[in-house]
This record gives C-alpha cells, sequence and structure tokens, in this order.
C-alpha cells in the first residue's frame, strides 16, 4: 500500500509537492476561520441559513484570492 505522501507526489509532481501541501493547508485553516466566525455570529445573532453560509465561504474564499494574503488578527 502506497503512503499518502507518495501518492500526493505521483499526482502533482515531486516539485509541486510543498506548494500543493501548503494550498491544502491554507483552504483547510480559511475553512476553520470562516467556521469560527460562524459560530461567533449564530451565538450572539441566531441560526444562519444554509444559503447564507455559502454565500459566506464563496465570499471569503474571494477576498482571500483578490488579497493573496491573510487578514491581520484584531
Amino acid at each position: 500500500m502506497r503512503s499518502r505522501t507518495s501518492i500526493i507526489r505521483a499526482r502533482v509532481g515531486k516539485r509541486e509537492f510543498s506548494a500543493f501541501i501548503a494550498e491544502a493547508v491554507e483552504r483547510e485553516l480559511r475553512g476553520q476561520v470562516l467556521d469560527e466566525y460562524l459560530a461567533d455570529y449564530e451565538s450572539r445573532k441566531g441560526p444562519v441559513p444554509e444559503q447564507a453560509r455559502q454565500r459566506a465561504r464563496q465570499v471569503f474564499d474571494e477576498v482571500f484570492a483578490e488579497e493573496g494574503e491573510w487578514p491581520a488578527a484584531s
């Protein structure tokens, strides 16, 4: 059985491995940050409808793509 690392390397190439992993980790962290924002909002204002959650995720991803960097923590 092949390791996850070898499967990823075979798929994206040895040279692109680190960039692929960094991008995957960034996507995961962005998702976690958005989930934290939404949980905070819900604790103060109540449930967020699924359609609004999806739109928030889309806007959040667009902002990160435009900025090219993570926003400063407040």
